[in-house]
């Protein structure tokens, strides 16, 4: 792997792939709309594309060549064919940045819980894909087609929630404030569970999947899960004050992590792959006295 292309690269653990890509020397290539400003001046090339639009996709990839692409912006089966159909002989191997929704809803969830190689595909753009059971949707179809209708070696990544101090959303970050603002917080079910990854190990296990020979499905990240009530006991341990939790969510209070059940991964695959992550008790734990402050 020496030559690569990503589809996105410019935020959250999409720049923390970028710079470990450039520390061990590969030429990297970025390929978004542009609108977002990079920090890797002279040291990328970059390409202009608009993922809704097939012909920016051909044009500006047109006589070129890379050994692995990362698709980390792809939110539609629609978008995954056409940049296949335009990267087609131009790249060997397709490392996709899936996500954990693909399976329904509930706990240690197996790769083999969802398998794309029968899942029947329904072709339609991002925009037909609203909240959260569209982006399951979304996600599903697009494994769907890279499995069964290419020919690249593929691997879905199925991310669990991705976390750090570069976490742009702040998601987990608004939990803390709010207890730390005496501010109520709406999560309509404590009990729901959920798994998570760093994000620079996010960054790092993507590169290691450009790599090596490995194709399929794989959940990466901490070994297992935490419920909302635990987290938020978490939190108060840390700060030393009282959650006002409410289950009357509104749009000014609700959690982020405020889903319809859990969602949650087994990691055994990726651990008899070789690959091993942080803790997850003591990785909240850090970032939870890192948003203290």
């Amino acid at each position: 792997m020496d030559n690569v292309l990503i589809l996105g690269g410019t935020q959250f653990f999409g720049k923390r792939l970028v710079e470990k890509l450039l520390k061990q020397g590969k030429s990297v290539t970025i390929a978004t709309r542009g609108k977002t400003k990079d920090p890797f001046g002279d040291r990328v090339q970059r390409l202009i594309i608009d993922r809704e639009d097939k012909e920016s996709i051909i044009n500006e990839t047109e006589g070129k060549n890379w050994d692995v692409v990362y698709d980390q912006t792809c939110y539609s089966p629609q978008e995954a064919r056409d940049a296949a159909e335009a990267l087609k002989e131009k790249v060997k191997r397709y490392i996709f940045t899936s996500t954990m929704a693909v399976y329904d809803y509930g706990t240690n969830n197996v790769e083999e819980n969802f398998n794309p190689y029968e899942y029947q595909i329904t072709y339609k753009g991002r925009r037909d894909y609203p909240g959260y059971e569209g982006y399951k949707e979304a996600k599903r179809a697009s494994e769907a087609h890279l499995f069964q209708e290419t020919n690249f070696e593929v691997v879905a990544i199925r991310f669990p929630i991705v976390i750090g101090k570069d976490d742009y959303t702040n998601r987990l970050k608004l939990h803390v404030e709010k207890v730390m603002g005496n501010e109520p917080i709406g999560i309509p079910n404590e009990e729901a569970r959920y798994s998570f990854i760093l994000s620079h190990e996010a960054a790092s296990f993507l590169y290691e999947m450009g790599l090596s020979n490995f194709t399929g499905p794989v959940n990466p990240g901490c070994d297992g899960d935490i419920s909302m009530g635990e987290l938020m006991r978490k939190i108060e341990g840390i700060t030393e004050l009282k959650a006002k939790i409410t289950n009357e969510l509104t749009p000014e209070n609700a959690s982020p992590y405020a889903l319809p059940g859990s969602w949650s991964i087994n990691t055994n695959k990726v651990k008899e792959l070789g690959y091993s992550f942080s803790d997850l008790h003591q990785t909240l734990d850090e970032l939870i006295h890192y948003y203290k402050g």
